[in-house]
């Protein structure tokens, strides 16, 4: 298991601005987050230069089919940043990665991340790795090495970058995707804990930009009634980490394929599972969006298809199973504590095939 510090110190290296009392100071103050992401395969301890997982777990599979994503938190980093709230961007980065092995029916096994930063504020970054170690925790992964790095005259002292890869794995016959999806499958909707991580370029730029280039220039101290808290801390909820509760899901029903809901919204997502002969259509009725949706959508003048474009407007995951799974379904996300619904059906389309449409309007909040 690793979380590497820049190499020993000279005085030339720390003229130049590495500073390696701190990097091992960080290190020192993260070990026990590390620590709790452990599983039985994990070998080694924290500042080994490559982390170990002990592949023998895998000869219980008969054919197993290994799942790798990579990822980061996106320009959401600036808002942690400007708030100084480190410890819950690590839930960005993790969800983001972790929920893309998921999707096709992978177990996330382990995680490295990797941390560049202007300057090394071992608090800081004890507390971004105490972030990303519990949503690990949360979805049941280990977190067996990572990276420190610090650049000076790159990147401005306070300014920070996370990014991350995971590695999963699925039997093959287990194996979700398109070529399991049939007419008549339903779509199950999972509600997101907001934005998520994806399109804050956006919301940053609607919300927070100034007036001269088309922004509101809010501040994040503001007190947003619809939000019923303040636009900052509505722009650092976590994003929601679905692994756990889809990997119960496909061992429950017969869920045939995910989609994970990140850049490019519902449509755009929903249709890469989809195969060339079907389309699926979502009904807006089916569901109301946070407030913060909304808010994103008045003050930035933007339209419903603009905004379903980038935002994922309040379903962070969708599950395409049989009609007869879908009460099952629904029982087993909530006991995640995830609310979800049957938002849409699967059909044939000659015309529109390999499509996910969304129609209808939202509910009236």
């Amino acid at each position: 298991m690793t979380q590497q510090a820049p190499p020993p110190a000279t005085g030339a290296y720390a003229a130049a601005g590495v500073d390696i009392e701190a990097a091992e100071t960080a290190v020192d103050l993260m070990k026990a987050w590390v620590s709790k992401t452990d599983r039985p395969e994990v070998i080694g301890t924290l500042g080994g230069f490559a982390g170990l997982f002990d592949a023998s777990a895998l000869t219980r599979y008969h054919r197993p089919i290994l799942a790798t994503s990579t990822d980061g938190a996106g320009t959401k980093v600036a808002i942690a940043q400007a708030m100084g709230v480190h410890d819950t961007i690590g839930f960005d980065l993790v969800g983001m990665v972790v929920d893309d092995l998921v999707v096709c029916g992978a177990e996330p096994l382990f995680m490295t991340d990797y941390i560049a930063c202007g300057r090394v504020v071992p608090e800081r970054i004890a507390a971004i790795v105490k972030g990303i170690a519990e949503a690990c925790v949360e979805a049941g992964c280990a977190l067996v090495g990572g990276e420190t790095a610090e650049h000076p005259g790159l990147m401005e002292p306070e300014a920070y970058d996370v990014a991350g890869a995971a590695t999963g794995v699925v039997e093959a016959t287990d194996l979700l995707g398109p070529g399991r999806v049939r007419p008549g499958d339903v779509a199950v909707a999972m509600a997101s804990s907001g934005l998520h991580s994806n399109g804050y370029s956006l919301v940053r730029h609607v919300l927070l930009g100034p007036a001269e280039s088309g922004g509101a220039g809010w501040a994040l101290d503001r007190e947003v009634p619809e939000l019923g808290r303040t636009l900052g801390e509505e722009l650092l909820e976590p994003t929601r980490i679905y692994a756990r509760a889809c990997l119960a899901l496909a061992e429950d029903t017969g869920v045939r394929a995910m989609a994970h809901i990140t850049g490019g919204g519902l449509a755009a997502n929903l249709a890469r599972v989809l195969p060339a002969e079907v389309s699926v259509t979502l009904d807006r009725s089916s569901w109301t969006p946070a407030p913060v949706f909304d808010v994103v959508r008045r003050v930035g003048g933007l339209s419903q298809e603009e905004l379903e474009a980038t935002l994922n407007c309040g379903v962070g995951m969708v599950a395409l199973l049989p009609p007869d799974d879908v009460d099952r379904a629904i029982r087993t996300l909530a006991g995640f504590g995830i609310d979800a619904w049957a938002a849409g059906e699967v059909r044939l389309d000659d015309t529109h095939g390999g499509e996910a449409l969304v129609t209808g309007e939202h509910p009236d909040r």
